[in-house]
């Protein structure tokens, strides 16, 4: 997949392209749809996913890769960006929605909508995103090292698992799902209190934990030297995880917390008819049926149908049903002194 060029075309659609008819740029050739996106599986997304939409749509597809924060801030910095259409986590989306930065979307040009899972679904006509894909966290645990079997968050509470727990950092994905989830083990609303009663829940865990990690790649090693027994992990990373350690176990609590993907469009996208092209392709079923196994992504549109063999480590079913969304309008207006606490209490 070509990188994004130095120089670039400013590749305009004309009117009344879409629907698979072609489209072309301001200079009469193929038009180009700069993406912003993780450089993951590079191959696959371009085998299964771009190439695909690039025939159908007569146009080419330049990706720009990098982790969220790069890209964010990439975009955020330069008002000429090219970029027309960029996929990002649900925290950034919510970031870039409240400093202006993403076009409002019109959902009524983006047929598939309509198919989105219940979460997904209010999240986009609340303007917060299109969420093409879910992940949600559980805890992978060791049972031969634990001895009992592990059901729910609150267990890991346990004064049996002191010095055996790990869980993700607060700068993580799912680092502020850690603080909901502390505030949930003590029955209390995390923003009727911006996160005091979670804080403390996590100080009376902390002699359980082992250590907090970065990347989910890093639980590996962790597992394998046996310096953890358990640790509550994003379900995206239980296959790498799992294929290093067999004997591991992991479950997904009755209630969890999710974490979705979204697309949007920046607000000086130059090519806006062929970004929201794009949106209702990424949505569609038969894609969303090809992404699940080929790229691990749990499918938003509901009319996706996944075995219990190609769903069990995804945000499927009853599991997406039951999940719980977090506000990342109130995470991101809080995080500062979420991060201030966790370093003193769990980092220091």
């Amino acid at each position: 997949m070509k990188k994004l060029a130095v120089v670039l075309c400013a590749a305009m659609l004309l009117s009344g392209c879409g629907g698979g008819a072609g489209a072309e740029g301001e200079n009469g050739g193929s038009a180009e749809l700069i993406l912003s996106t993780y450089g993951l599986s590079e191959d696959i997304s371009a085998e299964e996913v771009y190439t695909p939409f690039e025939e159908q749509f007569n146009c080419k597809i330049v990706t720009e890769t990098g982790s969220t924060n790069e890209r964010y801030t990439k975009l955020s910095a330069d008002s000429q960006s090219p970029i027309d259409v960029i996929e990002l986590s649900q925290a950034m989306t919510a970031k870039g929605i409240s400093e202006g930065l993403f076009e409002t979307i019109d959902l009524s040009k983006i047929e598939n909508s309509q198919y989105l899972i219940g979460a997904a679904k209010t999240m986009a006509e609340s303007g917060q995103g299109i969420a093409y894909t879910i992940n949600s966290i559980g805890i992978i645990y060791n049972p031969a090292a634990v001895g009992f079997e592990i059901t729910s968050f609150d267990d890991l509470w346990d004064p049996s698992l002191a010095g055996m727990v790990a869980i993700p950092d607060i700068t993580t994905t799912f680092g502020p799902a850690m603080v909901y989830m502390a505030s949930d083990h003590v029955g209390v609303d995390v923003e009727s209190d911006n996160g005091e009663a979670a804080f403390k829940a996590l100080e009376e865990l902390k002699p359980n934990l082992v250590k907090t990690y970065a990347k989910s790649s890093d639980l590996i090693n962790m597992f394998t030297s046996g310096e953890v027994a358990a640790a509550i992990v994003g379900d995206f990373g239980v296959p790498t995880i799992q294929a290093a350690n067999p004997d591991l176990v992991f479950i997904t609590p009755d209630v969890t917390y999710a974490n979705f993907n979204t697309i949007c469009i920046p607000k000086n996208a130059k090519n806006k008819d062929l970004a929201y092209e794009y949106i209702n392709y990424r949505l569609s079923k038969e894609l969303q049926e090809k992404t699940a196994p080929a790229l691990n992504e749990a499918p938003t549109n509901s009319q996706v149908e996944l075995t219990a063999e190609e769903s069990a480590s995804m945000t499927y079913g009853e599991t997406a049903d039951n999940a719980k969304v977090l506000n990342y309008t109130f995470v991101n207006e809080v995080l500062s002194d979420w991060i201030d606490q966790w370093n003193r209490i769990i980092n220091s």
